[in-house]
């Protein structure tokens, strides 16, 4: 019985130390390419997915730019290659390059913009 108690009360106590932990909030970022033009755009503190999009292809300066890549809460990358464009998230910059470049599968391939949310 008093083995039982004990699990009740740190189960009860664990639950209230995790409820205790104010959430941080989502960070938002994004990339924008145009490839025709090699311009790029990025963003990468936005409250809200919407304002990185908006804000990477304010960035990337040419009308026809899209948007190639979301981040939330992480890093993002984009590699270009004589195929085609890749894109790749990680948890790192490094993580997310690494990625990309494999991804774009070539040994011309090259990072052209990458971006980490706070």
């Amino acid at each position: 019985m008093k083995t039982l108690i004990l699990a009740v009360c740190a189960a009860l106590l664990a639950a209230q130390v995790h409820a205790a932990k104010p959430k941080t909030p989502s960070s938002y970022g994004a990339i924008a390419y145009h490839r025709d033009s090699q311009r790029w755009g990025t963003s990468h503190a936005a409250r809200t997915a919407r304002e990185a999009k908006v804000g990477a292809l304010e960035r990337c300066g040419e009308r026809r730019c899209e948007v190639v890549l979301d981040i939330r809460n992480g890093c993002g990358a984009l590699a270009d290659g004589p195929r085609r464009p890749t894109t790749a998230s990680g948890a790192t910059r490094a993580e997310a390059e690494t990625k990309a470049l494999r991804k774009c599968g070539d040994a011309a391939c090259r990072i052209v913009a990458w971006a980490c949310t706070p």
